[in-house]
């Protein structure tokens, strides 16, 4: 036999002989043609316009509801094989009393033995993070007390990466982000803070929060020149823009660090980057982040669950697995704009991390797309529909 079929909680998988294994069934709902819809049309039709062609723009509007590309990517992506989790629920087939007593074995080692070892190792990061920032606080500005405070942060973000039984794979460390520079990545959860600081410090960049994360921000800004904002200064773009070129205008100061989408994506994906931190000028230091699904899940769905729920999720699952590549820094060109900068950034770190690029706004996740997104769509449709937009040009 060529290969062997097997039934797992994932769906059926094909396993070749060479050991190989290849899905007998896709993840995705249904199979769409990919190509741009102004050579679909092409394919359809000639100049003129046939009323046929609502035929075209209805399978896509169909295609588009039926499995929209932008909300399924602010959702944990589907695994192929069952990871012993709770996870995957596409092409679900059976639970074997032996896999059940498998799954209960992994509760009880996750649940009774790893979580309240990690909760050990957390308390302890965190709570020498706050005694030592603050300590480190009280000294004068100097270069002794810039030494102390990255001894601190690297030291305590470790002990917390430990908390996660993280492992962390970094790549091409020469070009790593250097101070006076703007270091971007891809967002995929809060823990990204913690995996880059694990290898250098950064200037953070965020809202001012309450409660235990306020804590941690006081003492943080005690100890290292962090950027927090207030939620009606974050509205202010020209205000936030402003202290970031004061910030990137010292030199000696560390790189700042900024996830430019603007909210968490799945890691399948990287979402249109917004222009604000592609208008301060200086390097851009891009950094591309991908985590291996298969040992646990660090996508933060905060539409779904609050950031204790999330942070048990992640202490609960066999460990985060994620490799992070550094790349050569990027500067803007001449008569580029920061939106085609920023777009140019977002594609390297898409083809860095094997992310698909999508254009399309992050803020999807809580607001509805605008009108004046929707209006230049119609008008792009219509010059298609009549041949004599985009979809002439080709022809001619």
């Amino acid at each position: 036999m060529p290969g062997l079929l097997r039934s797992d909680r994932g769906g059926l998988s094909v396993s070749s002989p060479s050991g190989e294994r290849k899905d007998a069934c896709s993840l995705r709902i249904i199979q769409r043609d990919e190509s741009p819809m102004e050579k679909g049309l092409s394919g359809l039709r000639g100049r003129d316009f046939e009323l046929s062609d609502v035929f075209y723009f209805s399978k896509k509007g169909l295609e588009a509801i039926v499995e929209d590309e932008v909300t399924q990517r602010f959702s944990s992506e589907e695994l192929v094989s069952w990871n012993l989790l709770t996870r995957t629920n596409v092409n679900f087939q059976y639970v074997s009393p032996r896999l059940t007593m498998v799954w209960v074995l992994g509760v009880i080692v996750r649940y009774c033995v790893l979580l309240p070892l990690r909760l050990t190792l957390a308390v302890i990061g965190i709570s020498l993070f706050v005694i030592g920032t603050t300590l480190v606080g009280q000294l004068p500005r100097n270069r002794l007390k810039n030494f102390l405070s990255e001894v601190v942060h690297l030291t305590c973000c470790r002990i917390c990466v430990r908390a996660l039984s993280g492992t962390i794979h970094y790549h091409n460390r020469q070009y790593r982000p250097q101070k006076g520079g703007i270091c971007v990545a891809n967002h995929t959860s809060p823990i990204d803070v913690l995996i880059l600081t694990t290898d250098g410090c950064y200037t953070m960049v965020g809202q001012v929060h309450g409660g235990l994360m306020g804590i941690i921000q006081r003492s943080m800004v005690k100890a290292c020149p962090h950027i927090w904002f207030e939620r009606s200064e974050m509205k202010d773009r020209h205000l936030v823009i402003r202290r970031l070129k004061e910030h990137i205008a010292l030199k000696e100061e560390l790189p700042i660090l900024i996830f430019p989408e603007g909210t968490c994506i799945n890691n399948t994906s990287v979402m249109m980057f917004k222009k604000g931190s592609f208008e301060i000028g200086g390097t851009i230091h891009p950094v591309a982040i991908k985590y291996n699904p298969r040992f646990g899940d660090a996508f933060w769905n905060s539409s779904k669950y609050n950031i204790v729920s999330y942070l048990l999720r992640v202490m609960t699952s066999w460990a985060i697995v994620c490799d992070v590549w550094y790349m050569p820094p990027m500067t803007r060109e001449e008569g580029e704009d920061a939106v085609q900068f920023a777009n140019r950034v977002k594609s390297a770190i898409a083809v860095q991390g094997g992310l698909t690029e999508l254009p399309w706004d992050g803020g999807l996740k809580r607001a509805k797309v605008k009108d004046t997104f929707k209006e230049e769509q119609q008008k792009n449709y219509s010059k298609m529909i009549v041949g004599n937009g985009s979809l002439k040009s080709e022809l001619d």
